[in-house]
């Protein structure tokens, strides 16, 4: 599928036109990437922003012990490094594939060449990056003020609501990748579920998970009850 075609049936450029959509594909180039590949560090300087084409890439920090805090997930027609790149500023945190991935790269130069023809581009991406801004909030909350099994309920609602309020799903990363991006260790993610699984309130086969007791998930979720 051409570029043009694939960035007209994504939210972040939604109501451009396909001309518009053209001039943007026009100074784009892709990028494949091996699982493990580095695609920026965190502090260097944001050339450009990204577009996941294919496969998954994650946005995650690293502490002084080592530890690994995921930030974020994305998958096919997700865009990341934006922010930095309006701010003129660095990029805050690392990215790096978590399997193969084909990526769009899109240059700060060209990008601003396009928007000071165009205005009308700022506008749409604007509002994008103010949905983001708002799931990224709704994160930190989740990690600051919520234990490890409200979080874990909230991301398999979520997940569930994601997959059209399906009760059975497969988890879309493993349980390594799910326990950085909730906060917490892989072996802390494995036990919750396990009392989860003996409360009740699902049942897990490998990543394959089935919300048993949807309404007492929903309750762990908001705090009101404990594991």
């Amino acid at each position: 599928m051409q570029l043009t075609a694939v960035l007209s049936q994504m939210p972040f450029f939604s109501g451009l036109s396909e001309e518009q959509l053209s001039t943007l594909a026009a100074i784009a180039a892709k990028k494949d990437v091996e699982r493990g590949q580095i695609i920026f560090y965190e502090s260097a300087p944001a050339e450009g922003f990204y577009i996941v084409l294919s496969g998954r890439v994650k946005i995650y920090k690293t502490g002084p012990d080592g530890r690994e805090a995921i930030i974020h997930l994305y998958g096919s027609g997700e865009t990341f490094g934006e922010v930095a790149v309006f701010q003129n500023s660095s990029f805050p945190a690392h990215s790096e594939a978590v399997e193969k991935s084909t990526l769009a790269f899109f240059p700060r130069k060209g990008l601003l060449d396009c928007i000071a023809k165009d205005p009308a581009l700022a506008l749409a991406m604007l509002g994008s990056m103010s949905k983001k801004l708002r799931m990224f909030t709704k994160q930190v909350e989740a990690l600051t003020l919520h234990e490890a099994p409200q979080r874990l309920a909230s991301y398999l609602l979520y997940t569930s609501e994601e997959k059209d309020g399906a009760v059975t799903f497969k988890l879309d990363v493993s349980k390594g990748l799910l326990a950085g991006m909730l906060g917490t260790a892989r072996e802390t993610l494995s036990r919750t579920l396990s009392k989860m699984a003996d409360r009740g309130l699902v049942s897990v086969e490998g990543r394959q998970i089935t919300i048993e007791d949807m309404a007492a998930l929903e309750d762990l979720a908001e705090g009101e009850i404990v594991l």
